[in-house]
């Protein structure tokens, strides 16, 4: 990390930042005499090592440091030192490991009490403060003494969370792997929810994802690639043949993180075999995707007979029928799917397929308000699947790209969905119109799977808006599924990452620096590839002016750099691709996470 070019953008912006705003806590700098000061006026030194770039630093001192008892506490017994990280290199490389915001606590000797990585909310740094001034000894492993935890559940109670939890371990096969035991697929939710654990460190849910991972590769046609819909009997190796875009999409995004996350060759080729399989079979010569393919050739030749046959074998037979209708929700699938391919593999042709398919869908199923239509000629609708599925695919090509096109694109999804199947007495309705006007269609129904799909497309497009009505509405369903889990007669891991997301900052990264200059594309292709189910990654390029959510003020430092946040901790701006996945690497490590999956 090159601290020279960071400190004359300090230097220049610093008499207007935030963090000098008027509070409770009366901050002086370092200096000589800090601690012989200390020790005369028995006081412990708390140092806030801050960085006037870090978003979580602005967070606390609007929050922590704003807060009457807190800064009671630091006027009765402390010394409040705050340092700029970008313009004091010999405390920065001491504590950069410790992310930004770092928070040390000292006795007046200099020896260290207390270390605390990242973001800390009031009544924890109350905790802490008191704690020190009744026992000012360290802890046994200083630092990880005060861990920072994230927050609590949005919604979910302790005891709905731990009912949550439970039923989802106990759906796991652990012989064979997979959720659930008669019929063996992933489990698209329950998989999502392993990978998230997994990142945050849980060995338990990696295993697990793993053994899944690899028995479904059974699943995987050889010959053509794409994956079978499911295998009966309790085994992987006894397939039903149909290959149906939403396994397709699953499959190739799963593969591809599960790559991203343990860079396993095995892993890539799986994804490699679906995204050529989709590319080969369902896709139109005008660029958006087909539906499925059957399982059987005929009445005749089932599928068990015509998959077992060599390529030239099956094509001198025929085809198995392909379902040519091309649906908006299909392919906002097929979008995401080859955009999380395209994430670790950086072919260029992943990425002009799905662009290609989704300005098909903007051209061809687009509403005028916003929305999409399912196909050519629907009955009823329009339908809530389709444009969530678009809409995440817009909010996926934003973020591989940087193009603000495809996240205003997304934006318009996100409010035509609020407008259109908001339900005022509790979550979502999945299609604008029912089947019927009697009876149990009385009403459009309202399912679990999609209540948790807006809770997390709504909560992702505030994160890149910060605009308050997405997050109210994510917040609407996630009430609305709060009572549902209730009586839930199935495991629901999408509840617990939908709460998850409500209530943790996403993984944020931001490259800085024009989209032609090639040092800022090596930085992009870095931030896509760094394996996090929860992200928001984004490229700021000065000319284009601030981002739609600017709640985080870039510096322009002279050439290109990226700056990465997770979960309350920030990293060094990094100014190659080297030193960014040095960083990331080392926040993956410091990322705090919830109550392990066992």
């Amino acid at each position: 990390m090159n601290f020279i070019r960071a400190v004359t953008f300090v230097f220049a912006t610093l008499a207007t930042s935030p963090l000098l705003a008027d509070q409770p806590v009366k901050w002086s700098s370092w200096n000589d005499d800090l601690f012989p000061r200390a020790a005369s006026e028995k006081r412990f030194v708390i140092l806030d090592l801050e960085a006037v770039w870090c978003h979580w630093c602005h967070v606390m001192d609007k929050t922590t440091y704003a807060d009457p008892e807190v800064g009671e506490l630091v006027a009765s017994k402390y010394l409040a030192v705050r340092v700029d990280q970008d313009a004091n290199p010999d405390l920065s490389n001491r504590y950069g490991d410790w992310g930004w915001p770092a928070t040390i606590i000292f006795n007046s000797d200099g020896t260290e009490i207390a270390k605390i990585r990242g973001y800390i909310e009031p009544e924890r740094m109350q905790s802490l403060l008191k704690a020190v001034i009744d026992d000012p000894s360290p802890g046994p492993s200083v630092g990880e003494a005060f861990e920072v935890k994230p927050s609590a559940s949005v919604f979910l109670t302790p005891e709905q969370r731990a009912e949550l939890i439970k039923n989802y371990n106990e759906s796991y096969e652990e012989k064979l792997g997979g959720w659930g035991e008669n019929q063996k697929y992933i489990d698209a939710d329950s998989m999502d929810y392993a990978i998230s654990r997994a990142e945050a460190g849980d060995t338990a849910a990696a295993q697990r994802a793993r053994q899944t991972l690899d028995a479904a590769i059974a699943l995987i046609d050889p010959v053509w690639g794409g994956v079978f819909q499911y295998s009966e009997g309790g085994s992987w190796t006894h397939p039903h043949f149909e290959k149906i875009m939403s396994f397709q999409s699953q499959y190739l995004r799963q593969y591809s993180q599960a790559y991203g996350l343990w860079k396993d060759a095995k892993y890539l080729a799986a994804a490699r075999d679906i995204e050529r399989y989709l590319t080969a079979f369902l896709l139109s010569p005008d660029g958006a995707f087909y539906v499925s393919q059957d399982a059987d050739l005929d009445h005749d030749t089932d599928g068990h007979k015509y998959y077992a046959l060599t390529d030239a074998e099956r094509r001198k037979l025929g085809m198995p029928r392909i379902d040519k209708n091309t649906y908006a929700r299909e392919n906002g699938w097929a979008i995401s799917g080859l955009i999380a391919f395209y994430n670790v593999t950086n072919d260029p042709n992943v990425l002009a397929t799905a662009e290609r398919a989704a300005k098909w869908v903007s051209e061809n199923r687009a509403l005028p308000d916003g929305g999409f239509r399912h196909g050519d000629a629907d009955r009823g609708g329009p339908f809530l699947g389709d444009n969530i599925a678009m809409g995440q695919a817009l909010l996926d090509l934003y973020a591989a790209t940087g193009n603000r096109d495809w996240l205003t694109k997304a934006g318009r999804a996100g409010d035509f969905i609020g407008a259109t199947f908001k339900d005022e007495a509790g979550g979502f309705f999945t299609s604008k119109t029912s089947e019927a006007a009697v009876g149990v269609f009385a009403k459009p129904a309202k399912l679990t799977d999609d209540q948790i799909a807006v809770v997390r497309f709504m909560n992702l497009l505030n994160r890149y808006f910060g605009n308050e009505v997405y997050r109210d509405d994510a917040s609407h369903a996630m009430r609305y599924l709060t009572a549902a889990t209730v009586d839930a007669i199935r495991p629901l891991p999408g509840v617990l990452l939908a709460d998850d997301e409500l209530g943790l900052e996403p993984t944020h990264m931001t490259i800085v620096g024009g989209k032609d200059d090639p040092r800022a594309q090596a930085l992009h292709a870095v931030a896509r590839a760094f394996p996090a189910e929860y992200k928001r990654l984004e490229w700021l390029d000065p000319r284009e002016g601030k981002l739609p959510n600017p709640d985080v003020e870039y510096p322009d430092l002279g050439e290109p750099a990226a700056f990465a946040c997770s979960n309350r901790i920030c990293s060094y701006p990094s100014f190659s691709a080297e030193e960014l996945q040095a960083n990331v690497k080392q926040m993956a490590k410091l990322k705090p996470a919830r109550a392990a999956s066992r």
